[in-house]
Formats: C-alpha cells, structure tokens, sequence
C-alpha cells in the first residue's frame, strides 16, 4: 500500500485574523474596564469570538443580551455589531454610561438608512436573520425595511412603494453571494437605489480575496474563527467553492490529524474576529503532525485604524 504523501508545508492567507473594527471594539472593552474598573457590562457578545469573549470576562466584563441585567449607573459597552435605536433609547433612558463600539463601517450603513428614509425610501437588506448586525442595522427604522437572505426571498418581498427604494447589505457577507442576490433585486426594482459604496467591508473583502488566492495552491484549508462568526463561516465558503477541502476551527483543540493524510499542502487563515494567539497554536499543532515550513503569501496590507470614541482616548481626562 502506497503511503500518503505528509504534510509539508503551511501557507498562510494575507491578510488574515484581527481587523481595524474588531481592534477598536476590544480595545474599548480593554479601556473601559482600566479606567471605571470591573465590572464593565457589553450588550452581545463583544466580537463573535469564544477566545476573545472568555478572555474579556477573565478581565471583568460581563456580557448580556438584555439591558435589564445591567443595574443602575454601571458602564454598558454596545458590541462591535450595532444595536437598534430601541436599545441606545433605553440605554439613554436607564443612564448608563455608555460606550458604542459598533463598527465604523456598520455605522456607515446605519447613517445612510437614517438619511433615506428621511427622504422616504424603503430598503431591502441583504444579511442573514438573527445576526446581531442585521437586527442592528434593521433596528434603525421602525418599518419599512425588508430582509432578504437568498435570491428566493427577492421573489417574495413586498415593499408598500416601489418608487423610493434602496438596498443594503451586511457588512460581512460572501461578495459573490450578496452579488448574486443584488443582482435579483435590481432585476425585480430596476430602479432600486444601490449604495454610494459596497457596503461589504474592505476587511471583509480583503480575507476573501485572500482565500480566492490561497484556495488554488492548497489540497485542504483551515479557517480558524468561532462557529457564530459571519466572516469565518463564509471564508470557509469560498474555499469550498474552488472545491478545496476545508475546516473551521476555534482553535488547535479541533484539528484532526487524519484531515491532513495526503495534503502536502495546507492554507491557513483566519476571520477578523479570531487572534493571532489563536493562528500561532494551530501553526504549532499542524507542525505536529509532520508540515515543516511555513509560507507567507503575498496579500492586501491593511493600515486603517479608527479612533477611539471620547472619554476613552489615551489623553481623555480621569
């Protein structure tokens, strides 16, 4: 019997791992538990990352779904995802002091839905039912936005008006899946309005277009990113698209040595909400089972940084 060829070599994704909204979120946690002390209450789960969270409530931070678990008076952190305008209203309401650490770019989105529908538009939004950021981003008007998840649902939509349309998407979706749905949506409402830029974000974009990348040269991917990540789950998806086998892991513990018998060749790479602690641990593990070298590819280097929200900035006054 012939034997199988090991393991040789890891290629990594570039980029890959923690994003600049992914940073800023954490660091918020982070500053908020220095400065007011623990505990520091977030609504959600900060970014959609076990390793991150468990570390974060090791720190002091309490995580919670409803306000009501947070008492009078304490330091409420909005997660990463954006919250709707019901939940800011009552947080304004209860006196908390409040930090937002939704993402720059969800809030870019949020903006552009509170401008339109001033104007009178109604929206239909690509996303995935129950994410936090979907229910964040459709939380900002009362009525008159239209969740679809697949071209399926564009058939089914029923906006009250057909003249004032415009469409959004989540920030961290596949961009071939949210073309192949927008592409139905302006085939239904020829005249709906598309967003002034892709609302699928740079970070987003980049991971993908790195596994697009990678997928070709490889005989097996590793994602490593929690199973509630959007942006994991959907890395995983495009590996898989170029029919290369591939896994997601939270970390090292999940691999599977038998997953390699036969791969000379194994990418790796990693959602923006998943560390680089985490990367280095299953780099570690896949030497284990016999891969020698490991190859950085060449990618998109990212540089942005967004600034921290006043009162938590390094020069903010005690």
């Amino acid at each position: 019997m012939q034997e199988l060829t090991p393991t040789r070599e890891i290629l990594l994704a570039e980029p890959r791992g923690f994003c600049a909204g992914v940073d800023r979120a954490i660091e918020i946690v982070q500053r908020a538990l220095d400065k007011f002390g623990s505990p520091v209450y977030v609504r959600h789960e900060i970014v959609h990352n076990t390793y991150v969270v468990n570390d974060l409530k090791s720190k002091g931070a309490i995580f919670i779904e409803d306000l009501a678990d947070v008492p009078a008076g304490a330091t409420l952190v909005f997660s990463a995802h954006g919250v709707p305008k019901s939940v800011e209203k009552n947080a304004q309401e209860r006196g908390f002091n409040v930090f937002d650490a939704t993402c720059p770019l969800v809030t870019k989105v949020h903006v552009e839905v509170a401008k339109l529908s001033k104007l009178g538009y109604e929206f239909i939004m690509i996303g995935h039912k129950g994410h936090p950021e979907v229910e964040g981003t459709m939380g900002q008007l009362e009525f008159g936005i239209h969740l679809v998840e697949d071209v399926e649902d564009v058939q089914k939509v029923q906006p009250q008006q057909t003249e004032k349309l415009a469409v959004v998407t989540q920030t961290t979706l596949s961009m071939d899946d949210a073309a192949e749905i927008l592409s139905a949506v302006k085939a239904r409402f020829p005249l709906i309005l598309s967003p002034k830029q892709q609302d699928i974000c740079y970070a987003t974009q980049n991971r993908q277009d790195a596994v697009k990348l990678m997928s070709p040269q490889v005989d097996l991917v590793i994602v490593v990113g929690s199973p509630t990540s959007s942006n994991s789950n959907r890395l995983k998806d495009v590996a898989a698209k170029f029919g290369t086998p591939s896994y997601m892991v939270d970390d090292d513990s999940e691999l599977q040595e038998h997953w390699f018998q036969g791969k000379s060749k194994v990418g790796l790479t990693a959602g923006a909400s998943a560390p680089d602690v985490l990367v280095q641990a299953v780099i570690a593990r896949i030497r284990s089972f016999g891969a020698v070298s490991v190859r950085q590819l060449d990618g998109e280097k990212e540089t942005i940084k967004f600034p921290l929200p006043k009162g938590l900035k390094p020069d903010a006054p005690q």
